[in-house]
């Protein structure tokens, strides 16, 4: 065989073997479900006339309108909200008119591109901090989502400003599995967002995809906690796991909380792809609203979506 054949024969088998050789969940993996529909869930607001909602898109984002996030971003739109994407560093003019901020696994500028070998600097100035701070405080909705490692080292000085303590790690069992399923009898916590306004609304079963941990150091409610058993794997690198991987013990450590901060409301989420629609790995599989395991974790992020509006609080009349 010449040496040329020879080279594309392996850079052949090169691109067929690789992404098998990928672990779940890997930047490379994951890819948006573009035909994915929510069900109709019913909403106050008409579309087009409910607040505005904005996505951020300026800290390396690894969930975006029209990427990972896209299909929460079709139903935060088909639910009446204004959804815009922010493009630009957090400042008072930027948040001026939002109702809600929604900062999903931002990133420092030297973890982008799949680049997650520690350290894992904050995404976010101080100035944008102490911007969002102020947005909260005056009355606006924050939902602060970061995953497993990277992610969680990104937002842990923004997360220490509400009240919060982010583990970078990966929240698995002791197979090294971190998907799990919530209910009222398992880590599933009552609180409005899971409750809802009507009975359609209640949150009985929440899928989780495999995220990392927090927990409240200020007054606050759980929404998710850890399931027995789980502890936080924290390895030098994004799924890079050895016997030597130091790691935390999970009790005691939320998947998910809400608090209040000043007249407004923060929902903090250890897990990014329960609020997605994508399709992970070589074979496809659904991850997120779309797998079959997942029925209720759309209405989930409508719920905190409504929540963190202070709809919630609205006269019945209103709802």
């Amino acid at each position: 065989m010449s040496p040329v054949r020879l080279r594309t024969l392996l850079s052949t088998l090169v691109a067929l073997v690789a992404p098998a050789a990928l672990p779940a969940g890997s930047p490379g993996q994951q890819v948006p479900d573009t035909t994915f529909v929510p069900r109709e869930i019913v909403s106050p607001w008409l579309r087009g006339e409910g607040p505005v909602l904005l996505l951020d898109e300026a800290h390396h984002n690894f969930h975006t309108v029209a990427g990972r996030y896209a299909a929460f971003a079709r139903l935060a739109s088909r639910t009446g909200f204004r959804v815009r994407p922010g493009r630009a560093p957090f400042t008072d003019s930027l948040l001026s008119g939002v109702r809600v901020l929604v900062i999903a696994n931002a990133l420092n500028a030297v973890n982008e591109n799949g680049n997650w070998a520690a350290p894992n600097p904050s995404a976010f100035t101080p100035d944008e901090i102490a911007a969002v701070r102020r947005f909260v405080e005056r009355g606006g909705g924050l939902l602060l989502v970061a995953d497993h490692m990277p992610f969680g080292g990104a937002v842990e000085a923004l997360g220490a400003a509400m009240g919060l303590q982010w583990l970078n790690g990966f929240a698995m069992d002791s197979a090294r599995q971190g998907l799990f399923t919530a209910t009222r009898a398992s880590g599933l916590a009552t609180h409005a967002v899971t409750t809802g306004v009507r009975p359609a609304d209640r949150i009985d079963s929440l899928r989780i995809f495999t995220g990392s941990a927090l927990r409240l150091l200020e007054p606050g409610e759980p929404l998710i906690a850890l399931p027995p058993g789980m502890r936080v794997l924290m390895p030098d690198s994004a799924w890079a796991f050895s016997g030597r991987t130091q790691s935390v013990d999970g009790r005691g450590w939320l998947m998910g909380a809400a608090r209040k901060v000043g007249r407004g409301r923060v929902v903090a989420l250890g897990e990014a792809a329960m609020l997605s629609a994508q399709r992970q790995g070589p074979r496809q599989r659904p991850m997120g609203f779309n797998d079959p395991t997942a029925p209720q974790n759309a209405q989930f992020a409508f719920n905190v979506m409504r929540w963190l509006s202070g709809e919630f609080d609205a006269p019945a009349s209103r709802r």
